[in-house]
């Protein structure tokens, strides 16, 4: 009875269309097939008695074929992905019949019917069944038939928009006319009004990139290509908001740098994505800066398997580093970066996979006696706010005593630079792993005073796309139909790309002044809410019509809107000469003191309770924990 309910009305009628055009197929077939064995002598005596013979035992048998139609499951098959274990499936299901029709003509009808005929109706009835659906299935897929489903069709001349009339635009429907995959281009938009009611290769601009919309519906365009590689920050959001409003595919340039060159085959055009509709204005780096610090160098990035520490790691080869070492304690991860890799830049490329824990000291100093990495970049830590109000003892002992660990093996065997990556939960911290990160900071800042290590901190936002960040968990949301859940509606973040964190990283740790943080120019914080909406509509659906958004209220640890930078450091903090880093000066901290809260903090983490939480708050004043219990 379940099934039964799940079946909608269109189905049913679908099933009763299907069933009559059966019964007429089969009806035509038996007197087809009688006409045959006849050789169409309709004029013969015995012609008319046969037919009538036929005519009165046609509903039986028109039924009996039904009935193992039904059966058989012939009217819940999908014909659209129908195969030949499918017309099998066909064939078994007219032979039961057509053997039960001859057993009952020899038995009880006494040869009214010619065995020749039921065979030949049998034939029939395969032919004209079985063909008809895979004519329906050849239709489908047809591109009248996909416009009807409301599909964009696949055939060459299906048109597409062109998003630029510049070089990029040109070269878009060079490679779109070399490869009839793509589409046929039939216009193009460009906001220069001298470029209006001008062609390109044959296609003309006609309207500016606020008439996307407009011009879609009126050229019935399928696809849209964006070709205009400077496009980005907020003119590309709005630009991409505009062509996922048409409901039509978009692409866009997967490599800008192939624009100009001869028109590729392959992989000119890519689908979106969320980083590209949550675009920010390109990093410009120092390359000669991030050089001098790198190449040659032997570099070690902890955590490096991770969504943050491996975009590090693809950034430092860029730079042909004497030796990389990944070290990190999932190894799963470190090994799928390691084939990348290898793949990119051969088999024999500088890269070492190492598997350790940062809690382990002895590990630590077994990796630097053996490598002496002059450059470390520490991306490892627990960094999921909910998880780590459970488990605070967890959160001190990886991120706090890790890091003094990993900083005190580094001092000792002669590393020249150590950055440390921290979060914008770290200012006036409300969780546990934002007290965590503070903590190290200051642990950096002891350092560096203290070593001749150059030690900095690079603090900034959420990255986008990153392990356990919201974008993938709404994407996920998305996908199984919603709901998307949101835990407050004024809730508001920072974003970034990964590779724009890595970069940024990368530069600070060029600029090292010992001591330092060095805080990312992050942008406007983004409302979530937005942020929700924006990734609903990517996705073909729309908000509060047909996918819920559901608010759940913020998690233990969760602020409503996050800080990168303190009060005390609001004065002070001062631009550097990269435009987007931003660093604030050295912290006097009582080391004596700092460290023998330390030691209270790691006696404390023993056991995962409320008094690790306790000294916490001693260390950090400006820590105010939202927690209000902890379960064991």
């Amino acid at each position: 009875m379940k099934d039964i309910k799940k079946i909608t009305p269109q189905v049913w009628l679908r099933r009763a269309i299907l069933v009559v055009l059966d019964a007429a197929l089969i009806l035509f077939s038996f007197y087809f097939a009688l006409l045959l064995r006849a050789d169409g002598a309709v004029e013969a005596a015995w012609w008319p008695h046969n037919r009538a013979l036929l005519y009165d035992n046609l509903p039986w048998i028109v039924a009996l074929y039904l009935i193992s139609f039904l059966v058989g499951g012939l009217y819940s098959t999908l014909w659209k992905y129908a195969g030949e274990r499918d017309l099998i499936r066909l064939g078994g299901m007219i032979a039961v019949p057509t053997g039960i029709v001859y057993f009952v003509n020899h038995g009880l009808i006494h040869g009214v019917l010619f065995d020749s005929a039921n065979a030949m109706a049998a034939v029939l009835i395969f032919l004209l069944v079985g063909g008809s659906r895979l004519a329906w299935r050849l239709f489908l897929n047809h591109p009248i038939g996909e416009r009807m489903r409301g599909v964009p069709a696949k055939d060459p001349n299906r048109p597409v928009l062109i998003v630029g009339a510049g070089e990029a635009g040109a070269w878009a429907i060079n490679v779109c006319k070399s490869n009839e995959s793509y589409g046929h281009p039939v216009v193009a938009v460009d906001d220069n009004p001298a470029k209006f009611g001008q062609t390109i290769h044959g296609v003309p601009v006609r309207g500016t990139l606020e008439q996307i919309p407009q011009i879609c519906e009126k050229y019935n365009i399928h696809s849209i290509i964006i070709a205009i590689p400077t496009l980005g920050g907020s003119k590309l959001n709005h630009v991409i908001d505009l062509c996922v409003s048409t409901h039509c595919a978009v692409q866009i340039l997967s490599d800008p740098q192939l624009v100009g060159a001869g028109a590729p085959q392959q992989e000119a055009f890519r689908e979106l994505n969320t980083a590209d509709f949550l675009s920010r204005e390109e990093v410009t780096l120092d390359i000669g800066k991030i050089s001098g610090y790198l190449t040659g160098k032997t570099v070690l990035v902890t955590g490096g398997g991770g969504s943050i520490g491996s975009e590090l790691c693809r950034q430092v080869m860029r730079f042909q580093p004497g030796k990389l070492l990944i070290f990190d304690i999932y190894e799963n991860c470190a090994y799928e970066l390691l084939m990348e890799l290898q793949q990119k830049y051969g088999r024999d490329i500088p890269v070492t996979v190492l598997i350790g824990s940062i809690r382990d000291k002895k590990r630590l100093d077994e990796v630097f006696e053996t490598y002496h990495p002059t450059v470390v970049f520490h991306a490892a830590a627990h960094k999921h706010v909910p998880l780590m109000e459970v488990s605070p003892a967890e959160a001190v002992k990886n991120n706090v005593l890790g890091t003094k660990n990993l900083l005190t093996s580094a001092s000792e065997h002669g590393v020249e630079r150590f950055v440390q990556l921290s979060t914008d939960k770290a200012v006036n911290p409300t969780s546990v792993m934002g007290c965590t990160k503070r903590i190290c900071e200051m642990l950096i800042q002891t350092f560096a005073g203290n070593t001749d290590m150059k030690c900095v901190a690079v603090r900034f936002g959420n990255v986008l796309g990153s392990h356990g960040s919201v974008i993938p968990l709404f994407e996920a949301q998305i996908k199984k139909g919603g709901p998307v859940t949101l835990t407050d509606p004024n809730i508001e973040r920072y974003f970034m790309t990964i590779p724009e964190a890595a970069q940024l990283v990368l530069q600070a740790g060029a600029l090292a002044e010992s001591g330092s943080i060095y805080v990312l120019d992050m942008g406007e914080p983004v409302k979530i809410m937005d942020l929700a909406k924006q990734l609903i509509r990517f996705y073909g659906y729309e908000p509060g019509v047909n996918m819920e958004i559901k608010i759940v209220g913020l998690r233990p640890g969760e602020k409503l809107y996050e800080e990168l930078m303190m009060d005390e450091e609001q004065d002070k903090m001062r631009r550097t000469e990269h435009n987007k880093i931003f660093v604030a000066p050295p912290r006097q901290i009582d080391l004596a003191d700092f460290y023998s809260q330390l030691q209270t903090l790691a006696a404390a983490a023993e056991h995962n309770d409320e008094g690790v939480v306790k000294q916490l708050a001693e260390m950090i004043p400006t820590f105010t924990p939202t927690r209000s219990n902890l379960k064991t």
